[in-house]
């Protein structure tokens, strides 16, 4: 249940960013948001830990700021996945889409819970 809601957080994330900022994130449609959602859950249950382990010492120094390093790299796994449906201008940009993915995860979670 917890992938499918991720999935559908998601989707809903890609479609805002991609009307708010369509000159650093682009995507096709919303069954590619939909896609890249599912693709990026994945990444980020399989691949992401083995990054913060990996990187943990670099991590530690930068007071975890290196995370949305971290992120920004599942993001453009995602992206290369996906081909040209899914994709960022640059690594800067997905930097940017990572920080706002991360703000925008930790006011749902706070929401969702502060109501249960």
């Amino acid at each position: 249940m917890r992938i499918i809601s991720k999935t559908l957080i998601y989707t809903l994330l890609f479609m805002a960013i991609n009307q708010a900022l369509p000159q650093y994130f682009s995507m096709d449609s919303v069954m590619t948001a939909l896609i890249a959602s599912f693709v990026l859950v994945l990444l980020n249950l399989t691949i992401k830990p083995i990054l913060h382990l990996i990187s943990f010492p670099i991590t530690f120094l930068t007071f975890g700021l290196f995370s949305f390093v971290i992120n920004a790299i599942i993001l453009e796994l995602t992206s290369s996945i996906m081909h040209d449906a899914f994709r960022f201008n640059s690594f800067g940009s997905a930097i940017l889409v990572a920080i706002i993915l991360s703000i925008a995860n930790s006011i749902i979670n706070n929401y969702v819970n502060s109501h249960k």
